[in-house]
């Protein structure tokens, strides 16, 4: 058993695989910024449903919904240097770092995903709220603000918690186009040491706890939005 795992190769592996971990908090933390505001755009195209525009996001929702987290990677990692070279006349596959094109897949798929939870949640305030703003003299705009996305953001954060664990454990993929992140490092510790387990085992570890920690925040801040709930004692 000592020869498959060691605990001395643990406790290396723990070393330089943990210093690791704000790489992935950076992809997680633009991931969430950028998805949120595309998602927030798709979502009003979604419910304005302008000409070619409405079909361009639908499209779009439709291939980053239905294709694996792993062949976005390197579609964008492979294909966007194809796009963008002769435009700016760029060599971005030469000279951009390969996490830029780790922000870029994410923020594309958060936008996607997060665009679909804003949708149903605004369409999930009674039409009727909506029709008493604007009898009492409000605009599109403040009835928006002021009705729809107070209710809105009570029904989004469910399911945008257990998007965004979701994108912290998908996160782990970067590695396979070159990123190193806490998987990246324990597979080149790994690699390094010729033995993957107790890098591998580290980073199962390290994701369970932050999961968890995650869901418990999410469901205390679902507590603490939720309206009717019992006051302090």
């Amino acid at each position: 058993m000592s020869g498959l795992f060691s605990w001395d190769r643990f406790t290396a592996a723990a070393r330089q695989v943990f210093p690791y971990l704000p790489v992935t908090f950076e992809i997680v933390a633009i991931a969430t910024i950028g998805g949120i505001i595309l998602g927030l755009l798709v979502a009003f195209v979604r419910l304005k449903k302008p000409p070619v525009l409405y079909q361009i996001c639908t499209v779009y929702i439709s291939f980053m919904r239905g294709t694996p987290m792993l062949v976005q990677l390197f579609l964008i990692m492979y294909g966007l240097p194809i796009f963008i070279n002769p435009i700016f006349g760029l060599n971005i596959g030469r000279t951009w770092d390969k996490i830029y094109f780790a922000y870029v897949t994410f923020v594309l798929n958060q936008g996607a995903f997060l665009s679909s939870i804003f949708y149903t949640a605004i369409k999930a305030v009674p039409i009727g709220q909506i029709e008493a703003g604007y009898s009492v003299g409000l605009t599109e705009l403040q009835t928006m603000v002021r009705i729809v996305f107070p209710q809105a953001i009570k029904t989004a954060i469910p399911p945008f918690g257990v998007d965004f664990v979701c994108l912290f454990q998908n996160v782990s993929l970067v590695f396979s186009i070159g990123v190193i992140d806490l998987m990246g490092r324990a597979n080149a510790f790994g690699s390094a040491q010729g033995h993957m387990l107790e890098g591998y085992v580290f980073v199962a570890i390290v994701y369970i706890i932050i999961s968890f920690i995650m869901r418990i925040a999410f469901d205390w801040l679902n507590r603490a939005v939720t309206y009717g709930k019992k006051a302090k004692t």
